[in-house]
């Protein structure tokens, strides 16, 4: 889902698997392992996307870098 973001473009979730995709405006792509259904709610509601994800997601979660 494309969010509105000076740092984030989308961000899509699998809740079958609790993974979270993330995909920067720099067009990395990352998936984020184990994330609750919450947590992702959260992040998609948050004013500040880029924020959120800093306090909330970075360095919490295991992830792997996904090719472009």
């Amino acid at each position: 889902m494309q969010v509105q973001s000076s740092a984030i473009r989308d961000i899509d979730y699998d809740p079958q698997r609790a993974k979270l995709l993330v995909r920067f405006v720099s067009g990395e792509h990352y998936v984020y392992v184990g994330v609750p259904g919450e947590v992702h709610r959260s992040f998609l509601e948050a004013d500040s996307k880029g924020r959120f994800f800093q306090n909330q997601i970075r360095d919490r979660y295991p992830y792997n870098r996904l090719d472009a």
